[in-house]
């Protein structure tokens, strides 16, 4: 009986190829812009992230999320020092300062001071010098992306190409100047803004003059200590919000997700998707039903049971919702991989997966149903008739 329900469901080419499309086209939408919005919101907290060497983050207690910079001051870091459990805590500047190219432009980065003494906080990758090197007289990192693009020099010839910022070269943070010793890899942030590292006080000299310029606090819990606890801990002793780094994520994306359009942007195309597979899927497959009724009543007639030609449907629904969904994942899959390394986000996850595989699954099971219900009511007499 399944090789019967499999050429039924093949040998009229035009619906069976009809049904594959509407699968694919839903599960290559649902999964593509899940995947597009999952980057998205992995931006948003990519600082945090890459400041992958701290288990604890201290701010002001109205910070919302990380680009929410609420100054503190200096002396707070020395109370978190204090605090017992910590390992040890170090401070972080983040600001957004105006650089100075060579051909008068400016562009807006985000700079990164970082402790001078350790240098924990630095960037999570390094392709050209090294971190030891921002202990140098001006020294900054600039992140290899901004020094091939937005940071990048301008031609040597007019109408040539752009040429990458490299070691050694310079450019004028808030009419100050900064020397290039290494290039290194960041998570792209969500403006995609250039990224910039320097040492605290160097870091501090380029911002403009404020009273307070402490952005976060950094801190690393003792071994066996319970990160957790930890912030409960500094927040009772400090005042301050302390959050783990998984925390402070979770608060940043609540925060895009609460305060800005993009769930329901996404929500709807993936919605869109999904109702528009449902609609080509679910009614190809009932015509495709229809057209082979008097098969179904040959069948019974014959003497196959209800639930012989129950598990028939099921068959050539099951078939068809993984061809399409293998087929729409892949496609989803191979544009990922065309995007990767550009500016458009993309991060495909194992649960946007198993949500795309279920949304697949829910319509051909819609679909099975509809057609169903018309072969349990089918009178095995309907093949004698003209």
């Amino acid at each position: 009986m399944n090789f019967i329900a499999l050429k039924m469901l093949m040998g009229d080419r035009a619906k069976y190829i009809g049904i594959i499309i509407g699968l694919t086209f839903a599960s290559l939408l649902i999964t593509q812009q899940a995947s597009v919005f999952v980057g998205l919101m992995t931006r948003t907290f990519g600082a945090i992230s890459d400041l992958g060497q701290a288990d604890v983050w201290v701010m002001d207690p109205k910070v919302q999320f990380v680009d929410d910079v609420k100054p503190l001051s200096d002396t707070r870091l020395f109370l978190v020092r204090g605090v017992e459990g910590v390992q040890w805590a170090v401070p972080l500047y983040k600001g957004l300062l105006k650089a100075r190219l060579e051909n008068g432009n400016f562009q807006t980065c985000i700079v990164f001071g970082i402790d001078d003494a350790t240098l924990m906080g630095g960037p999570p990758q390094m392709f050209e010098g090294k971190l030891e090197d921002l202990r140098r007289s001006e020294a900054v990192i600039v992140d290899l992306n901004g020094a091939r693009t937005k940071l990048a020099r301008p031609p040597l010839e007019p109408g040539g190409a752009s040429r990458p910022l490299e070691i050694g070269d310079s450019l004028e943070l808030n009419d100050h100047r900064a020397v290039v010793v290494g290039l290194c890899g960041v998570t792209r942030t969500f403006q995609s803004q250039p990224t910039i590292y320097t040492t605290y006080s160097r870091a501090t000299q380029f911002a403009p003059r404020e009273r307070r310029l402490l952005s976060f606090i950094l801190v690393k819990a003792k071994a066996g200590e319970d990160p957790a606890a930890l912030c409960r801990r500094i927040h009772g002793q400090t005042g301050l919000l302390a959050q783990t780094s998984t925390e402070f994520q979770w608060t940043t994306v609540k925060y895009f997700m609460k305060y800005t359009g993009i769930p329901i942007n996404f929500g709807i195309a993936v919605l869109l998707g999904f109702l528009v597979g449902t609609v080509i899927a679910g009614q190809t497959f009932y015509n495709f039903t229809l057209d082979n009724i008097r098969q179904f009543g040959a069948l019974k007639a014959m003497g196959a049971s209800n639930a012989t030609l129950l598990r028939m449907i099921l068959l050539q629904a099951l078939l068809s919702g993984g061809i399409g969904y293998g087929l729409g994942v892949g496609l989803a899959s191979l544009f990922g991989r065309v995007v990767r390394g550009t500016e458009l986000a993309f991060r495909m996850m194992p649960q946007i997966l198993m949500i795309s595989g279920a949304a697949v699954l829910f319509i051909c099971m819609l679909s099975a149903v509809l057609s169903i219900r018309k072969v349990m009511k089918l009178e095995p007499a309907i093949v004698f008739k003209s």
